[in-house]
């Protein structure tokens, strides 16, 4: 089991403090080498492929978050972890602070796997499971408060000190009927790590949008809230398994 020091050897004082705050570390930009980890990647013991995913796609807009969560190590295993990212229901009534409704408001009003990309059929999420898997794959049907149903395929694979969460739209996201994220311009990845300090989730997200929407939308705010609940999710769901 590694440490945070680690993984993180020439980390910060400030992003480490913020790693363990409750709210954590988040930057972003348009630029991947202008974020303080992505940009410096190589000289960590985070996996390049994490990122180098969501850089292929050459996002306009690029999140970055670092996350500690104190638990004792009852409660970090990488079963737990698998099982807390299979309860999709969960993301349902996720609270957002929303800055144009002035109040909390549920991001996802309806969560649901699906059985495929072609069958939007829901699908109850399974009963906990007693095996790790090496790979799973799930397709989720969340309605969104802004941009209505939503679809998109997780992919969970194991790297060999953690597990990888791997989020893509496979459907346009749209406002209206206007596209605003076209079929695979979305993409984000959330590792998973138990570490000697509890479960360290590293993330990173990017999407890229029409101009209509850059015009209309602040995507980066948008992008951030989406991935800040999708951590705040997992999160409770390894807490209370």
């Amino acid at each position: 089991m590694r440490s945070f020091s680690g993984i993180f050897p020439g980390i910060s004082q400030e992003i480490r403090n913020s790693a363990f705050s409750q709210s954590g570390h988040v930057s972003f930009g348009k630029d991947p080498y202008s974020l303080a980890l992505t940009g410096n990647i190589k000289n960590t013991g985070i996996d390049l492929q994490i990122t180098d995913f969501v850089m292929t796609g050459n996002p306009g807009y690029i999140i970055e978050t670092l996350t500690v969560i104190p638990l004792d190590h009852s409660s970090d295993s990488l079963l737990n972890i698998y099982n807390a990212l299979g309860k999709v229901s969960g993301l349902k009534g996720r609270l957002y602070y929303s800055e144009t409704r002035n109040k909390l408001t549920p991001l996802f009003e309806e969560a649901t796997r699906i059985a495929s990309e072609k069958r939007t059929t829901p699908v109850a999420d399974p009963a906990p499971a007693s095996v790790l898997p090496s790979h799973d794959t799930v397709f989720l049907r969340l309605r969104d408060v802004n941009f209505g149903n939503t679809y998109y395929r997780s992919d969970i694979s194991l790297l060999p000190y953690g597990m990888l969460y791997r989020l893509t739209n496979f459907r346009n996201i749209n406002l209206l009927i206007i596209p605003v994220i076209k079929e695979g311009n979305f993409n984000a990845q959330l590792y998973f790590e138990p570490i000697k300090e509890g479960v360290l989730i590293f993330g990173i997200a990017g999407a890229d949008i029409s101009d209509f929407a850059a015009s209309k939308i602040d995507m980066q705010s948008a992008i951030a809230k989406r991935l800040s609940v999708f951590i705040s999710w997992a999160v409770d769901g390894i807490r209370l398994p």
